[in-house]
């Protein structure tokens, strides 16, 4: 006898493909008869289907999205979440949806700039939600801890912190980021410099794969090791845990935050820090966040000098009052505290509240776009006064300079998928936001333009790009049928370089079929 809850599952997909995009379609009845029938997922909290606008399945959905440019009513939703538990729900999930010809979404955090983690215009899709999949377990024998997928980098943080003071990662500083997604493209934080992007630091890693196996580092071989280190993790499986290298961090750190405008010699400063950011000690981390600022009836620019060194005030004033005294840093300025209470001090959160590091909920969510550039030759000083004046013109967008150099340059480029090495300056990271739906063409045009004038200043042959700041504007994939390497490679080059090639041959021999395929996914070769 069919079960009530598989009947109302039918009848609420039914209904919900009455009303939304329309699909090329397999038969989905037929999909979730095979879902309701593994045991592992007839549970009512595993498998969540859209019955109405106040179900559990849309709290679900919209819990971690984070840029409303996805939470419209016209945004393609899932067929279905699955939010599981255990690693065999995520296999009998995966052997469903191959057996039945509906792609996966594979969902951490949410932060991913595109909505590629929980909505695709091209085929109709599940959602595999691996919030509840958070473990942490640290291990200070050989510093290392096991963490998996679903948790945040918060919540990293947080349990190493519980074992020690003196321990960190390298990873970034927004607490709410799936630990999935960064590890998987790259990256990169305040110890980065010093210790390399996270995809460095991971040393071992369990991933599904196309055929449902579970691997880990050994049995899935160095080649799909190398590839998910940065190259994408959903192009090529699931990744479910990752075992991760810790660093040692002195006791006391200093940060400090001292802004800037043009009237206060921002220009000049700007221009300086750009030939030392790269060649400061790699205890020092020193970025910009540039902004626009009501000045009288006008506008300007503020430049905020954001800054971590791994050492006490009295060495960091000494270093920079040799290399930047421009900047005119005094003691007042700088706070002596932990590693882990920097973390918050980027966050501009509450420095002595570390339950805040274990909130998943992110930040007041508004529409955004994103995109990003790797600078080789500092932007000369036309060059700077002409990006101020784009971005006065704009709708006070932020840009953020982020330095590389220190150990970054010491990595060979095809260590990882991740080729942004040697010779890197900086990477910039556009960010244009707003509140209103009616706004979204104007904003993105401009940051599109934006993007446009920038093109003689930043890097070549390729234009580089960051994968965590992805960027569907570079090309899109043929998600239903698949997509030519040939075509492929115009965004491809920009986040891998020459590693993107390699990264496709992995594809082809990992998943020939190309099952785990989104927008900008890779092809096989």
């Amino acid at each position: 006898m069919e079960n009530l809850h598989f009947k109302i599952l039918v009848l609420a997909i039914s209904h919900f493909l009455l009303i939304s995009t329309s699909y090329s379609q397999p038969n989905l009845n037929n999909l979730f008869q095979c879902l309701y029938n593994d045991s592992s997922l007839s549970s009512s909290n595993v498998v969540y289907v859209p019955l109405n606008s106040n179900s559990s399945y849309s709290s679900l959905l919209e819990s971690t999205i984070r840029n409303n440019r996805f939470l419209t009513s016209a945004t393609p939703k899932p067929v279905a979440i699955v939010k599981p538990s255990n690693y065999n729900q995520i296999q009998a999930t995966v052997k469903c949806c191959k057996i039945h010809g509906v792609q996966i979404r594979i969902r951490s955090g949410g932060h991913d700039y595109e909505g590629l983690s929980y909505t695709t215009r091209l085929a109709p899709f599940v959602v595999i939600d691996l919030q509840s999949l958070n473990s942490v377990n640290v291990s200070l024998e050989d510093n290392s801890a096991w963490v998996q997928s679903g948790a945040t980098l918060g919540e990293v943080y947080y349990a190493i912190t519980q074992k020690s003071a003196n321990r960190a990662f390298s990873a970034g500083i927004c607490n709410t980021v799936g630990v999935g997604g960064h590890l998987s493209g790259g990256g990169y934080g305040t110890i980065s410099r010093k210790y390399g992007l996270s995809a460095d630091n991971v040393v071992d890693a369990v991933v599904i794969n196309a055929d449902g196996q579970i691997l880990d580092r050994k049995s899935m071989g160095e080649d799909l090791f190398w590839a998910i280190r940065g190259g994408g993790g959903s192009s090529f499986g699931i990744i479910l845990s990752w075992k991760i290298k810790l660093s040692e961090v002195p006791s006391v750190v200093t940060v400090f935050r001292v802004a800037r405008t043009l009237a206060q010699g921002g220009t000049d400063l700007v221009q300086k820090w750009q030939t030392i950011g790269k060649n400061f000690t790699k205890d020092l981390f020193m970025r910009l966040v540039i902004e626009v600022i009501a000045e009288g009836n006008s506008k300007t620019i503020r430049i905020k000098f954001e800054t971590l060194y791994l050492g006490k005030i009295d060495q960091l004033l000494a270093i920079l009052n040799t290399n930047f005294p421009e900047l005119g840093l005094k003691r007042e300025d700088c706070t002596e505290t932990s590693w882990i209470k920097s973390i918050l001090f980027f966050g501009n959160r509450n420095m002595d509240d570390f339950d805040q590091l274990k909130n998943r909920v992110p930040d007041a969510r508004r529409f955004f776009k994103a995109t990003s550039d790797y600078v080789k030759q500092p932007l000369s000083k036309s060059a700077l006064e002409m990006l101020w004046k784009w971005c006065v013109e704009g709708q006070n967008p932020i840009l953020i300079f982020e330095p590389y150099g220190g150990i970054m340059d010491e990595i060979p480029t095809g260590n990882l998928p991740f080729p942004y090495r040697k010779g890197t300056l900086y990477n910039i990271q556009y960010l244009i936001q707003w509140d209103n739906v009616s706004e979204s063409d104007v904003h993105i045009n401009w940051i599109r333009k934006l993007y446009g004038n920038m093109t003689p200043f930043v890097s070549k042959g390729p234009r580089g790009a960051y994968l965590n700041y992805r960027d569907l504007d570079f090309g899109v994939n043929k998600v239903s049928g698949g997509t030519p390497y040939s075509e492929a490679e115009q965004w491809g080059s920009k986040y891998f370089g020459a590693n993107f090639r390699r990264l496709a041959m992995v594809k082809k021999k990992v998943d020939p079929q190309n099952f785990f395929r989104d927008e900008q996914s890779i092809p096989p070769f």
